[in-house]
Parts: structure tokens; sequence; C-alpha cells
């Protein structure tokens, strides 16, 4: 997927908050510490740093949401880091994100802290972040 199709999905998928560019995309993608994964209806971008992976993103199209492509993405991003050599995965979400933290407690995550009115959403009151981790079991 090239930073232009990340920034469209991307603007089409958050439609609360500012979108990230191309330029962004472009900018995190180059780093050999990062990766993604999907396609143009939904996708994941992930950074590993020694043993710790992040979920920097994952968005769906929203034409194309409700089908499982999240789920698949998650699980696939998951393996592909822990590959890399991760053992943990950290994520936040704002904390009125109910079909993402379902998501993301189905994949295995739970609750470690709060950032609090961390997600601007101007001109509404801001919105906690809530940070979530997994442990990857060892094979």
């Amino acid at each position: 997927m090239s930073p232009e199709e990340m920034a469209t999905l991307h603007a089409a998928a958050f439609t609360q908050s500012r979108p990230w560019s191309a330029d962004e995309f472009a900018s995190l993608v180059s780093s050999p510490l990062c990766f993604a994964v999907g396609d143009t209806t939904c996708f994941a971008l992930i950074r590993v740093i020694a043993d710790e992976a992040e979920l920097l993103t994952i968005a769906t199209h929203p034409e194309h949401i409700r089908h499982g492509l999240a789920f698949l993405c998650m699980q696939n991003w998951q393996e592909q880091a822990r590959l890399r050599g991760a053992t943990k995965a950290f994520l936040e979400v704002a904390d009125d994100n109910a079909p993402a933290l379902a998501l993301y407690a189905k994949c295995g995550f739970k609750h470690c802290g709060t950032r609090r009115a961390y997600y601007s959403r101007s001109p509404l009151p801001p919105v906690d972040a809530i940070v979530m981790q997994s442990t990857f079991a060892q094979r």
C-alpha cells in the first residue's frame, strides 16, 4: 500500500479526528522499525522496537466495517511483530470507541493505563485514551 492510499483510507475511517497525511505515512513506512499489513479496505501500521510492538493506527474503510477485516489485520500484524522479536504489544484507543475496544479485547489486549484528555475533538471536549497491552505467546 502506498502512503497516499493509506492517507485516503485513514481520512475515510477517521472522521472525528485529524487523519494522517501521506507525508506522515511515508515518513513512518520509510523506517525499518515500521511495517504495514492489509490493503485498501483495511490496514494497520505497526512499529517494533526491541521486544515491544506498538499499533500506530488501524483503519477500515466505512464500506467494509463489520466484515472481520480488522480482526484479520490484528492477527496478521501481531504474528509479524512476534516474528520480528516482539514479546508484547501496546496500543491506545479513544475511550468512546466501543467497536475498537471490543476488537482489541477479542484480540487479547487488556487495559493498562489511561491518558486523560488525550484526543482533541474540538469543538467537543477532549476524550481520554485507553492504553492496552497484550503479551505474545512464545512458540
